[in-house]
């Protein structure tokens, strides 16, 4: 919740008067709980909770990368609360696709005995650890294998320069999506994060664009 894409949204709701909601997942940044315990399950019931108890009306969902995955789940569990999706790098099924899939026999063995993983982080000389739950319980939310029974407006934001979440991502989830409204912007610098400030720019002009169509279908 203190990234840069989420501080730059709560910056712009509150110059044009709306109403804005950040949160961090159990396990993440501010939240209680451990990381390594936590799974995409868990993150989701954490988002709906979030939803339905601190928000009125249907929302605009924004989400980041793993984030990206969660929108979905919600979205699918509560379509009457949400106006519309922004996904920013979205990254639905990385845990099978990025992270399970590319291992060869004796690596999926070593990970399912050991029950965890080290793999290199982008961020940080130590590794990334992933529990070997997280595989399997991002196996009951696999969202690109199939049609998404989703009809909110969509708008898709990747990086072509994005070496952790492959940009093609963002094709295939728009062609699993069943809405007939969905927007595709590629920037062809971007990492990533994302997080740049024509990229932050571009985002705003997105809402801002997805706000506006929003209200003109009300009236």
């Amino acid at each position: 919740m203190d990234g840069k894409k989420a501080l730059f949204l709560e910056a712009w709701a509150k110059r044009h008067g709306r109403a804005f909601l950040r949160f961090d997942y159990s396990g993440h940044g501010h939240s209680d709980g451990a990381l390594l315990e936590s799974n995409v399950s868990d993150w989701t019931r954490d988002s709906i909770s979030v939803l339905d108890d601190l928000t009125d009306g249907p929302q605009i969902l924004v989400g980041s990368s793993l984030g990206g995955w969660i929108m979905l789940n919600v979205a699918l569990a509560r379509p009457e609360k949400v106006a519309g999706l922004i996904g920013i790098a979205a990254a639905p099924d990385f845990t099978e696709d990025l992270i399970w899939q590319p291992l060869d026999a004796d690596s999926r063995a070593t990970f399912k005995t050991s029950g965890q993983i080290a793999m290199d982080n982008p961020y940080s000389d130590d590794p990334v650890i992933y529990p070997y739950h997280l595989i399997e319980d991002g196996r009951q939310h696999l969202r690109l294998r199939c049609p998404l029974p989703l009809f909110q407006p969509v708008r898709l934001l990747h990086g072509i320069n994005d070496s952790e979440v492959p940009w093609n991502t963002a094709i295939t989830l728009a062609n699993c999506l069943q809405s007939r409204d969905v927007s595709l912007h590629f920037d062809k610098t971007a990492t990533h994060s994302f997080s740049e400030l024509a990229q932050l720019r571009s985002l705003e002009i997105i809402l801002a664009e997805l706000i506006d169509q929003l209200n003109s279908h009300r009236v």
